[in-house]
């Protein structure tokens, strides 16, 4: 199965916050609203910086992120983050998804920082996504900068797009995976971390 691509704007560009409130403006208008209505006069300018913050994701460096949180060593045991929450906004409708992720590596002598794992999944969220690119995006980022013996990421989420238009299917969560290396090819790592994902929280 080939990989879906994340398609990102030129490195560093910023949006045009004076440029999105006037299309949002004009957008409530549209609607049937006043715009210079003391309740909407500033709602523009807030959705403009709302939408800057939930596509941030689009201008982050991700060895910057990284930094020197890689480390060597002999860990050769499987390493699992679990119940990350995650916020997110599907490409189609611009509705926000939400859920939890689990992502976990087999090390091949190097691991990685604990929290930078969380702030990878942030990066990726935080950009105009489909669940299963954003599943993937995570997987193969720690493919790449880990080099490890295997990767599995579990998505979790629910989509305003899908519950509140549309087939308005109600509490009705989307689950995505992308295993790579050996948690794709031995069924017995796959399903070992298939098993401490569902094990009880700490």
């Amino acid at each position: 199965m080939s990989r879906i691509k994340s398609h990102a704007p030129r490195k560093g560009a910023e949006p045009d916050i004076a440029r999105v409130e006037r299309h949002y403006r004009d957008i409530i208008a549209d609607l049937g609203e006043d715009p210079k209505r003391e309740g909407l006069v500033k709602t523009p300018h807030r959705v403009a910086k709302a939408l800057r913050e939930l596509t941030s994701g689009y201008r982050v460096d991700l060895d910057a992120l990284i930094n020197e949180a890689l480390f060597t060593e002999c860990y050769d045991e499987m390493v699992i983050v679990r119940d990350i929450a995650f916020y997110s906004m599907c490409e189609h409708h611009m509705l926000p998804f939400f859920g939890r992720a689990h992502v976990a590596y087999l090390p091949n002598k190097k691991i990685i920082g604990l929290s930078k794992i969380p702030k990878i999944v942030e990066v990726f969220s935080r950009r105009l996504q489909v669940q299963e690119r954003l599943t993937m995006d995570i997987a193969y980022t720690l493919a790449d900068k880990l080099k490890p013996i295997g990767v599995g990421v579990i998505m979790e989420a629910r989509h305003l797009c899908m519950e509140m238009r549309g087939a308005e299917s109600h509490h009705s969560p989307t689950t995505t995976s992308c295993m790579l290396g050996v948690f794709k090819k031995d069924a017995r790592t796959r399903k070992e971390f298939l098993e401490l994902v569902k094990s009880r929280p700490v």
